[in-house]
């Protein structure tokens, strides 16, 4: 007898007081973690699959209410800089097809639209009812011609519930020198950077071609953000800044090798219209729990700035590269992770002679709409062994992440461009 058959028979008398005959109805099939989940190290009752390898470098990813996945790829390939991942019966996925010329990092769904950025514009493609694009060839340009730099490019997205985008625009500077990295410079007095970068810019969601000087510098003084996410239950934008690097290298005589490793921390920030975060004026110190004055500016490891600029809500170890921020709001997994955040760490190259962190996904718990106490690596060993790990020399590094409509988390890999499931059994 088919379950559908099986149910009409089964509902009615349940309805009429046998409900223990529901139990004869089977439940809905669970994704079964591939063996030895994937390669991951997670909590107990937790598992994972790989959805699919894509052959790209996969930065940010997206999920449909129908399982569909499109993943933006640094590079575009034969197939396009956006993939389509088809969902299969067992949990993963099949590269179905691709479309977009340009690569980049941002993608990002909302009320009806696929929104994907390049490294200089973000587009948007109008979705069908099965939440399929419906011109691939011929999307609207609702941001053009953004700063572009030569380092910290990439262009993340994120949008609210008012019809407003946020788009991360990348400090093309460490430090604001007047020669970048370069031992001994000093910073540029009014830093001149942050006219058109190091900030979130607000646009309007539905605008056409829509120029950088037409939108709101939302907030200034971030390096780089290319984690970012709405928090919907606080009704804010939270994001992961990277922060600057090689105190040691340019500074020598203010910070040994060791100190530089471990400063300053990346930071999370929860913004408002105006904020200043204080790129690259200032850096945080994790041991300290203070903003210190950049060296560059006068600073000297000692000297604190108590005013002027926000603090974060919440502090990680040094040059850890978080890369993606998403907010927690489905049901599959247990009631601690709901509305708290998940975060991405790309992994470091700059911790010497300290052994390289990072390379894993982080849980960050949340109370009243802030961070509550300290984060917990929750998928560990993308990198395939802690020898790897400490050498920088990563299997796979963990770029973006996306809830699916069952409530898993999905995590792309932009090493090898592998797509990573994690489901909750228990």
């Amino acid at each position: 007898m088919k379950i559908s058959a099986l149910r009409s028979v089964l509902l009615p008398a349940a309805l009429a007081g046998g409900a223990a005959l529901l139990a004869l109805v089977p439940a809905a099939p669970r994704v079964a973690p591939d063996p030895g989940n994937a390669g991951l190290k997670l909590p107990a009752g937790f598992g994972a699959l790989v959805v699919a390898e894509t052959g790209g470098k996969a930065r940010h990813l997206a999920v449909t209410p129908e399982g569909t996945v499109y993943v933006k790829l640094n590079k575009p390939t034969t197939k396009g800089g956006i993939l389509v991942l088809k969902p299969t019966a067992t949990g993963k996925a099949t590269v179905a097809s691709g479309f977009g010329n340009y690569g980049g990092t941002g993608i990002y769904l909302k009320n009806g639209y696929l929104y994907a950025s390049s490294d200089k514009d973000v587009y948007r493609y109008k979705l069908d009812a099965k939440g399929e694009v419906i011109s691939p060839s011929q999307p609207e340009l609702v941001v053009a011609g953004l700063k572009l730099g030569q380092e910290h490019e990439s262009k993340s997205i994120v949008l609210d519930n008012a019809g407003n985008l946020y788009v991360n625009v990348g400090a093309y500077s460490n430090s604001c020198q007047v020669k970048d990295r370069e031992k001994g410079s000093m910073g540029i007095p009014n830093c001149p950077v942050l006219d058109s970068a190091g900030g979130i810019w607000q646009f309007k969601a539905d605008g056409q071609r829509q120029r950088q000087a037409q939108g709101t510098r939302y907030t200034t003084g971030l390096r780089n953000v290319v984690g970012l996410d709405w928090n919907a239950k606080d009704n804010q934008l939270f994001v992961m800044q990277h922060g600057r690097d090689q105190l040691h290298d340019i500074f020598p005589a203010m910070y040994d090798e060791k100190t530089s490793a471990q400063l300053p921390a990346e930071c999370m920030y929860a913004l408002k219209l105006g904020d200043n975060a204080g790129w690259p004026y200032i850096y945080y110190d994790p041991a300290k729990h203070e903003k210190m004055l950049a060296p560059e500016y006068g600073g000297d490891g000692k000297k604190a700035v108590t005013d002027k600029y926000i603090d974060p809500v919440a502090a990680y170890p040094a040059h850890m590269a978080p890369n993606a921020l998403l907010f927690y709001t489905g049901s599959m997994f247990p009631a601690k992770y709901r509305n708290g955040a998940f975060i991405a760490f790309h992994g470091s190259w700059n911790r010497a002679p300290e052994p390289q962190m990072g390379y894993f996904v982080a849980f960050q718990p949340f109370k009243d709409g802030r961070p509550s106490g300290p984060y917990e690596v929750f998928a560990d060993n993308f990198a395939g062994s802690a020898a790897k790990t400490a050498s920088g020399r990563a299997d796979h590094r963990p770029c973006g992440l996306a809830q699916g409509p069952d409530g898993s988390l999905y995590v792309s890999d932009d090493s090898k461009g592998t797509i990573f499931r994690i489901v909750y059994n228990k």
